[in-house]
């Protein structure tokens, strides 16, 4: 009778990982390393960020050297005169409506889209709806432009004497014409390039919503709806705002479309139905070409602005979801 040989399988020199697995030394020393990119990556970062806002300051001096006027509370832009008078009150106006409008028209639509898409809507009808928004991201700003300027402008043009031979005695519905490019048309338009973003973003914010909070609401007798404001919402808080805040962003920064579809007029006021209200972003891309060096640097002045209040939104928007940083821990 045969006897079967027994042998030992030697000890692993990697230790108790075996498999293949990495020596401690050389694990740590990965860890260490990929720490030390990471770090030198965010560090990047800010050192760009501050080298950016250091450009425009010195791009930015003297013209605010040259300026006979407060540059912060000046309405018109007269940078290339001489002497140069201009200031950024008209135009970060604007730019703060406009945004603000196109916010309070595409942020409700987009959450209704995110959530029909997520809790209401078959599978394959939300796969295709959410591809054809999402295709609309990738649409240039400069065809939104023009088809807010030559085809959207005549229904904005009704929609303004509609408004305001029913709602004339609101003063932002007060213009009584001519209607055409105006802050209404120019906030549909940025509403409408603003969409996709808010949409999509929302979108996988809910899908991100755990199982177990949805089950147990409807299991507890509650509603789709009461569902969806009981546990999905209230998750989802965070995204929802990093969310607006990116399409706000989006919205600060827009230039060509804005261009085509505002009246271009230097001035502060409400009306949101006649020609008037321009933007900081607009107004470099249509006095850039025909700057001097004073208008140039005046322009590199307001884009200053810009970044300020962009950093500033950026900043508080960091803040609120910061606050809100519990609700981040409900899939844990």
């Amino acid at each position: 009778m045969s006897q079967q040989s027994l042998t030992t399988t030697p000890a692993s020199p990697s230790g108790a990982g075996g498999g293949g697995a990495l020596p401690r030394g050389s694990r740590f020393g990965a860890e260490r390393a990929f720490r030390i990119l990471a770090t030198a990556a965010g560090s990047t970062v800010l050192v760009i960020i501050v080298a950016i806002a250091a450009f425009l300051i010195a791009k930015a001096i003297p013209s605010l050297r040259a300026d006979s006027e407060n540059f912060l509370t000046f309405k018109d832009w007269f940078a290339n005169e001489s002497p140069p008078t201009f200031g950024i009150a008209a135009l970060a106006f604007g730019t703060v409506v406009t945004s603000a409008l196109a916010l309070i028209m595409a942020v409700p639509v987009a959450l209704g889209i995110a959530l029909c898409l997520t809790h209401y809507a078959h599978r394959r009808v939300a796969s295709t709806l959410g591809f054809f928004i999402d295709l609309l991201a990738a649409v240039p700003s400069v065809v939104f432009g023009l088809w807010g300027r030559d085809y959207f402008r005549g229904p904005v043009s009704d929609l303004s004497t509609f408004l305001h031979d029913n709602f004339g005695w609101i003063p932002i519905f007060g213009s009584k014409g001519p209607y055409g490019a105006s802050i209404l048309l120019g906030s549909i338009v940025l509403a409408i390039m603003v969409l996709p973003i808010v949409t999509s973003l929302s979108r996988e914010v809910f899908l991100q919503t755990p199982k177990h909070n949805e089950e147990a609401a409807l299991a507890l007798g509650a509603t789709r709806w009461e569902m969806i404001r009981t546990a999905v919402l209230p998750y989802g808080k965070p995204g929802i705002i990093a969310a607006v805040m990116l399409g706000l962003g989006r919205a600060l920064g827009e230039t060509i479309a804005l261009a085509l579809t505002l009246g271009a007029v230097y001035n502060v006021s409400f009306d949101l139905l006649g020609i008037s209200g321009n933007t900081i972003a607009a107004n470099i891309a249509l006095k850039f070409a025909e700057a001097n060096p004073t208008g140039r640097s005046a322009l590199i002045a307001s884009g200053l602005v810009l970044f300020a209040i962009t950093l500033v939104v950026n900043v508080t928007a960091r803040a609120i979801v910061y606050r809100r940083r519990e609700f981040l821990g409900g899939a844990a």
